[in-house]
Formats: structure tokens, C-alpha cells, sequence
């Protein structure tokens, strides 16, 4: 089912209602506690305590060795932001083409 011709294709660039733009960055700010909570709270292997940010991948492949929720979450939390990171800055880079 197509949209009707006078409805233009906009892919991303319609104006935000305020109420969208408030709730987007409190989804943002939740998200960022939400992995703070994780990293607060998670056990991570005693071979492996990290201390830089290349530590911190390395080791997060053995946060699911303790079979806590809390290491599985923090272990998709710690995967995932760099990807949704990069794939917003992609769509930013790449607008849609007009047809």
C-alpha cells in the first residue's frame, strides 16, 4: 500500500513534536543507567579485571562464565551501544536518496 502523492517521502528529517524529543532523550538517559547499574553491579571473573577500555572488551566475552543476569545484560549492553552508536552516526552520514 503506497502513501497518497501529496504526502512527501520523508525518511528522518520530519520535525520532532517536543513531546517525541523529550522522550527520545529520556530513553537515551535511561539506557546510560541502565549500564551503569550493570557495571555497578557485576561480577567480573577473577582472571580477568579489566582496567582500559580494550580490557574491558576482552574481557567481557567471560562475564556470562558466572551465570548471572546481571553479567549476560552488562555483556549485551557493553556489545550493542557501540553498534546502535554506529549505526546512527551511518544514517546521519547516509541520508536517503529523493527517488
Amino acid at each position: 500500500m503506497r502513501a497518497p502523492a501529496n504526502i512527501p517521502h520523508q525518511y528522518g528529517v520530519a520535525p520532532v513534536a517536543i513531546s517525541r524529543f523529550f522522550a527520545l532523550y529520556l530513553a537515551q538517559i535511561c539506557w546510560l543507567v541502565l549500564g551503569a547499574f550493570l557495571l555497578a553491579n557485576a561480577v567480573w571473573p577473577s582472571a580477568c579485571q579489566p582496567t582500559t577500555v580494550a580490557k574491558f572488551v576482552s574481557c567481557s566475552i567471560h562475564l556470562p562464565d558466572n551465570r548471572g543476569w546481571i553479567e549476560s545484560a552488562l555483556l549485551t549492553w557493553l556489545w550493542s551501544t557501540p553498534l546502535l552508536i554506529g549505526l546512527e552516526i551511518s544514517r546521519r552520514l547516509n541520508p536517503p536518496r529523493r527517488r
